[in-house]
């Protein structure tokens, strides 16, 4: 996906991503498998393809195309929002009302290991709503202030999070443990500093990169969730209300610049702005295949009507470095 220049005007223009066509069918593996370097080549050009054609149906159809894909499974650990696992890599949409929307943000790029391909599989498109809307990382960073990129790049941000059992992921959905030992023994090989409360609930706090450069290509990327899991994302209401339960200190989610200070207002405002202004969108297809470089490539979903299933299987696994450090492979 690449963003482009109307002649003798200065506003980028986001472009879709590329749609190839197949009718392969109930052949979708042997399809994938045959064009295997055809769909990753449209991918690492344009940062994202959507396949058309093959005939998704079930999560077997998902499983049998990732393996036909030949990449490896990522795991959904530290996941601000439950998910229903399937199969090695290949979960449920997490859940999120339907009525809200979820703001554009990278897969799991705040969490130790992250998934650098993802692959969406639309298995029952909604009545209405509920694209998964993509943009252009590279060309976000270039749109945004050049003051807050500079701050974020040399700081990177910093993530809180505070563990309830009423709301968002448990510790059992994010770290598949409720054993302090074992989520303790984790976080340090994660960089990820944990404060046990006394009620038994867990707060965390780890240290990330805002701007990174992509392994394959050397392009500098706007790659963090400080919009998104920022209490400034909240409803000013629900906002309010978990202050007032939890405290200030006590929110599911907030972030803040590497330093520690807090994310302006005004800020995230100006991040959301830049995202909407390069946002591309298309509505699902029963059977789309959507495959989109994460870290090239945010992602978004939109407020829908109706029923919707979309199956994501997660591959291509990341090791996240500490600010200064570069991206590398990893095992999950």
């Amino acid at each position: 996906m690449r963003t482009a220049l109307f002649r003798g005007h200065d506003t980028p223009v986001p472009t879709a991503p590329p749609e190839i066509e197949s009718s392969a069918g109930a052949a979708a593996p042997a399809w994938v498998a045959e064009h295997h370097d055809e769909l990753l080549g449209s991918v690492a050009e344009h940062g994202a393809a959507v396949v058309t054609g093959l005939g998704l149906r079930t999560v077997s159809d998902v499983v049998a195309v990732l393996t036909a894909l030949g990449a490896s499974p990522a795991r959904d650990t530290e996941g601000f929002a439950p998910r229903t696992p399937y199969a090695d890599g290949v979960y449920s949409s997490a859940a999120w009302p339907p009525q809200r929307p979820m703001c554009m943000h990278h897969e799991l790029s705040y969490a130790g290991r992250f998934p650098g391909l993802l692959c969406f599989a639309c298995l029952e498109a909604p009545a209405a709503g509920g694209a998964t809307a993509l943009a252009d990382a590279a060309a976000v960073l270039e749109a945004l202030p050049e003051d807050e990129v500079a701050r974020f790049e040399q700081e990177g941000w910093i993530l809180t999070r505070a563990y309830h059992d009423e709301l968002g992921a448990t510790l059992s959905e994010a770290f598949g443990s409720t054993d302090p030992a074992a989520i303790d023994a984790y976080c340090r090989a994660n960089g990820i500093e944990t404060d046990w409360q006394p009620d038994g609930s867990l707060r965390t706090r780890q240290h990330r990169q805002a701007v990174v450069r992509h392994p394959e290509t050397g392009r500098r990327c706007w790659f963090n969730q400080i919009a998104f899991l920022s209490r400034w994302t909240m409803d000013p209401e629900v906002r309010e209300f978990l202050v007032e339960e939890y405290g200030p200190e006590g929110l599911p989610f907030d972030t803040r610049y590497g330093n520690g200070d807090p994310v302006r207002p005004g800020t995230v405002e100006e991040i959301n702005r830049v995202y909407e202004a390069h946002t591309v969108r298309r509505a699902w297809r029963d059977g789309d295949l959507m495959l989109v470089d994460n870290i090239r490539t945010a992602h978004s979903r939109e407020p829908y009507e109706g029923s919707r299933q979309v199956v994501v299987a997660m591959a291509d696994p990341k090791r996240q470095p500490p600010p200064g450090e570069r991206w590398r492979s990893a095992a999950t």
